[in-house]
């Protein structure tokens, strides 16, 4: 028992714990909400023209609704939640790294710059820091979790569970192995720079004159409209990331991100770059609004304490 309010001072007076609690709990919810429509978008990411003369007999996935169904009527609800157990690994410390370390690097750029906490310049530089740093630590996750949402019969890759599939990776890959798509992950970070500085502004626009604190549908606005312009912007990367994470065992078909877009470019067209974005931004943007909201919510609650 004392240990218990020994934990609840140190989180009254700790932002950083504070900011850290909040975004893995956001991001664990968030993640089991929507995990069927990160599996589908995967999956759509993976697929390429080609891929019914490598596998005769084999259909493309079409649409999301047309990959819902497909997926449940194959692999039934355990398909529809493959790689949740990596995913749910990822976001928890993703989301506790991002937020923890935007909400440092927000006041240390403002403080070196001697600029406004309100600043756009200092929301991008911190924007961007955190995203950097939560995708090199977490990497390794990623590259499991999707494997595993695209993992079937015809892959050379089948893992039991994220344990095996660590094992696996390590013994066949070597440490290069799980970090497999990283250049692209890191070319993503201007995603971040683009929907966390407009989502600040947005607040800003969206504060009642009063001064009181937003409230849930404004929180819940401007989230969904950065989500959604940084998505569009920047998704591209996201099907490059995918293509170089699943690859596993040479000849590869892809080397490094120049590569991996010209043979796609040359071989799908640029619309290739964009396949799954529906799906996407139908998981992305209420994902986004769900745990920045249950970001906010968590952190109003803890203030409370």
């Amino acid at each position: 028992m004392e240990t218990l309010d020994n934990f609840r001072n140190h989180l009254r007076n700790s932002d950083n714990l504070k900011n850290t609690v909040a975004g893995a709990g956001a991001g664990c919810v968030t993640s089991i909400l929507t995990c069927p429509l990160d599996v589908v978008k995967t999956r759509l990411q993976n697929q390429g023209h080609l891929i019914n003369e490598a596998a005769p007999g084999h259909k493309n996935y079409k649409g999301t609704a047309g990959t819902l169904t497909r997926i449940w009527a194959e692999e039934g609800i355990r398909g529809l939640y493959r790689g949740l157990g990596p995913t749910i690994y990822g976001y928890l410390p993703t989301w506790a790294i991002y937020f923890s370390v935007y909400d440092y690097l927000k006041l240390a750029v403002a403080d070196k710059s001697k600029r406004s906490h309100d600043d756009v310049v200092v929301h991008i530089f911190s924007a961007m820091g955190a995203g950097a740093a939560s995708s090199i630590m977490t990497n390794p996750l990623w590259v499991i979790k999707t494997r595993f949402m695209t993992q079937s019969e015809r892959t050379t890759y089948h893992y039991r569970n994220t344990l095996d599939a660590f094992v696996t990776i390590w013994r066949q890959e070597g440490f290069r192995g799980f970090y497999k798509g990283l250049t692209p992950s890191l070319l993503g970070i201007v995603h971040v720079a683009v929907q966390f500085p407009l989502y600040e502004k947005l607040k800003i626009m969206l504060r009642p004159e009063s001064g009181e604190s937003l409230g849930t549908v404004s929180i819940l606005v401007a989230s969904s409209l950065s989500k959604m312009a940084a998505s569009v912007v920047t998704y591209p990367h996201e099907v490059i990331r995918t293509r170089l994470q699943n690859q596993c065992v040479p000849p590869f078909k892809y080397y490094g991100v120049m590569h991996t877009v010209s043979t796609i470019n040359r071989e799908e067209g640029w619309t290739a770059f964009y396949k799954g974005m529906p799906t996407n931004l139908f998981r992305t943007v209420p994902a986004s609004a769900l745990t920045i909201l249950t970001y906010e919510l968590i952190v109003k609650k803890l203030n409370q304490l």
